[in-house]
């Protein structure tokens, strides 16, 4: 009866005080968790070391089979059994809740820093070239959550911002944002304001929008607002798995080919004869 009235996903949803991934994916959110999960395990045991799970359930399925089941010992070890098993299972590297969002996946993080272990896995992926999922677009660290209401995010960021920004750290900056099934979020207030509080830590920090040293990623689903400060996003293709794993010599062919298809559009475009007739009306004052 209690799990028929929990919310869809057993009660696992995004909500304030969280730190984890954000990830992208384009229809299959069932595969992209599988292919999440994957992911992050192999990098998380390569820079984390494998998780240390008890072998309790183990010890307890085969201790079960020689004791009575109505001992009353028995009973109680197994209830013991279950209770810790279940906050095992809650205090897992990686655990999957629910985004409020479609094509939005989010991995809740456990003792390590979201922000380090995605630069790490698109720094391996940038350099080796090496593709490795199918279905997750975009990979994003979320150091922070807070309630998505400009008062709330105002004083959540003048503490959050502190290590990057606060005097005498100081570093070029861009915000970027983006809002899901959230209407009452202004972009450009949201820009306005964050940027007000990084300028108030430390003069010295400038907006830079074409290679920043830093880029505040603000992500809004419902009413809760997602906050993260990374590194290399324009090198890292907008922290995209898809486009960092391309080669440099595809990258100038894509570029080319569009380079191409303007010169083109512009020399097939016709003259008009309002065109012609301003040329020679410039020519005859010249």
């Amino acid at each position: 009866a209690g799990r028929a009235k929990r919310p869809r996903g057993g009660g696992r949803q995004l909500e304030a005080g969280m730190r984890g991934i954000l990830i992208t994916c384009n229809m299959n959110e069932r595969k992209c968790v599988g292919e999440a999960y994957s992911l992050l395990g192999e990098y998380g045991d390569l820079l984390y070391g494998p998780e240390q799970f008890s072998d309790h359930e183990e010890r307890l399925s085969g201790s079960e089979r020689e004791e009575d089941e109505d001992d009353v010992e028995a009973a109680l070890k197994k209830e013991v059994g279950q209770i810790r098993a279940s906050t095992e299972q809650k205090l897992r590297r990686f655990q999957s809740v629910e985004s409020g969002a479609n094509n939005v996946v989010f991995i809740r993080t456990r003792g390590i820093e979201p922000e380090s272990l995605v630069h790490h896995i698109l720094k391996d992926m940038h350099a080796t070239k090496k593709k490795k999922t199918r279905v997750i677009l975009r990979m994003l660290p979320i150091s922070g959550t807070c309630k998505a209401f400009m008062e709330d995010m105002k004083k959540y960021t003048e503490t959050f911002f502190e290590p990057w920004f606060k005097a005498p750290n100081k570093g070029t900056f861009q915000i970027v944002y983006k809002a899901r099934n959230n209407s009452h979020m202004s972009r450009e207030e949201v820009i306005k304001e964050l940027a007000g509080i990084v300028g108030s830590l430390n003069p010295e920090n400038k907006v830079d929008l074409n290679n920043p040293q830093y880029t505040i990623v603000v992500e809004i689903i419902k009413n809760v607002c997602c906050l993260s400060v990374v590194r290399d996003y324009v090198l890292f293709r907008k922290y995209n798995l898809q486009e960092v794993v391309k080669s440099n010599k595809e990258d100038t062919q894509q570029n080319s080919s569009s380079l191409t298809e303007e010169q083109n559009s512009k020399v097939v475009k016709p003259e008009t004869e309002e065109e012609k007739s301003s040329k020679e009306v410039k020519q005859e004052n010249k």
